[in-house]
């Protein structure tokens, strides 16, 4: 009977994260992809004939630097605009209202949503009703799901929220509510936003989470895009498929190395997993990062060695494809085969080392471990001051101490 596509977290022409550090980054390739991504977007909604499309917050990552974003959306919004393809959004917290100072007038096309109170809209022709209200501000600790209104009879009612639901470790909290507080409302699909990894929550009624349609950095790795909702006559849903949209890949691939002793035994792992990364990236751009792990033999040898083994598999990357991959980041999460507090009773000074390390913070170096660290020649500074850039706190405490307790075993040897 109709169908309609349901997007959120866009997060159009946002700055990138964990790039700054390379030097062969393809920023600009990058950069560009949240547009491409929008792009393949409103392609899908054209090919599927799709009766209206939703985006359920943080269509915007801030306030716009310039104009051309809202240039690019507006030129996006009227290709379709041209085939009559109505537009519903909400802002969310990156989008708030009283975050964007700068705007332009969208396509007659585009309907934003109240951030006063919740607002219903019926679309001519068919059977919807769309309920929603988007951030006022940027911090929303209220519930605002409980102030939706009931669901209009005959007709097949759509919640657009942008929510964190009752919580996510890997997201702030915003508009918190329960999927009991959904479900009550009688509605047959909710359209959410905040979250960017997709996922049906609940079924019957469908409460979605779309993700978000171009993974940003290496926390949003695999597939990412919106999803395709068909609606039947009896107004059930018939079909609510998952479609990619995005055109760089994120990738986080693990290899063990607990079996291998030979430094080319874990060339070619990696070589094996670089592979396998750009097959599942299925043509576009690959960004991957590799982490080795297990109990190794090569455990020293590797993290004495951290830049070259980072080098080495760039270079391993380029080999493969050249042209398709980037490689962010070698992770050396191996354990040594030597017990670490033996090395507490060589001297009082690498005692006190391992137990800063205990309490390592980022905000600084623990002082006896910069002191160990003059003494010790085996510590690749160059490694050291590269993993000390990352913005991955726990990776960093654990970087760090491997790398020290490496050199205080090398030099205990």
């Amino acid at each position: 009977m109709f169908s309609f596509i349901h997007t959120a977290d866009i997060h159009l022409d946002s700055p990138l994260r964990g790039l700054s550090q390379h030097d062969d980054a393809p920023v600009e390739q990058i950069r560009g992809a949240t547009r491409h991504a929008l792009e393949n977007l409103v392609t899908l909604a054209l090919y599927r004939e799709v009766d209206f499309l939703l985006i359920a917050g943080d269509l915007y990552d801030g306030d716009w630097p310039d104009y051309s974003t809202g240039l690019f959306f507006n030129k996006q919004m009227s290709r379709l605009s041209d085939a009559n393809i109505p537009v519903y959004l909400i802002s969310g917290n990156h989008d708030a209202a009283s975050k964007i100072t700068k705007s332009l007038k969208p396509p007659s096309n585009v309907r934003t949503l109240s951030t006063k109170m919740p607002e219903t809209i019926l679309i001519d022709g068919i059977p919807v009703a769309i309920h929603g209200q988007g951030f006022a501000n940027q911090s929303v600790p209220e519930n605002l799901a409980q102030e939706y209104p009931a669901a209009i009879p005959n007709h097949f009612n759509i919640g657009m929220l942008h929510t964190s639901l009752a919580g996510n470790p890997e997201h702030d909290t915003y508009a918190p509510c329960s999927i009991r507080d959904l479900t009550e409302k009688g509605y047959d699909y909710w359209a959410l936003g905040h979250i960017h990894q997709h996922a049906v929550v609940h079924e019957s009624p469908h409460i979605v989470y779309s993700g978000n349609p171009q993974g940003r950095h290496i926390k949003e790795t695999g597939e990412r895009g919106c999803y395709l909702i068909e609606v039947d006559e009896n107004l059930t849903i018939e079909e609510a498929s998952f479609e990619v949209t995005d055109v760089v890949r994120w990738q986080s691939h693990e290899i063990d190395i607990s079996d291998l002793s030979d430094p080319d035994a874990v060339r070619e792992s990696i070589t094996q997993g670089v592979e396998s990364a750009l097959a599942e990236a299925n043509g576009r751009l690959l960004a991957l990062r590799i982490t080795l792990f297990g109990d190794s033999v090569l455990h020293d040898q590797l993290h004495a060695e951290l830049s070259q083994w980072q080098a080495e598999c760039v270079s391993i990357a380029a080999h493969v494809e050249d042209e398709r991959i980037w490689f962010e980041r070698l992770r050396i999460k191996t354990k040594p085969t030597y017990d670490p507090q033996e090395l507490a009773e060589r001297d009082d000074l690498t005692k006190l080392v391992l137990e800063a390390l205990e309490h390592f913070t980022p905000a600084q170096v623990p002082a006896p471990v910069a002191q160990l660290s003059d003494k010790l020649k085996s510590i690749d500074s160059k490694g050291l001051q590269s993993i000390l850039a990352t913005e991955d706190d726990a990776q960093l405490k654990e970087d760090v101490t491997a790398i020290v307790l490496q050199s205080i075993s090398s030099s205990a040897h």
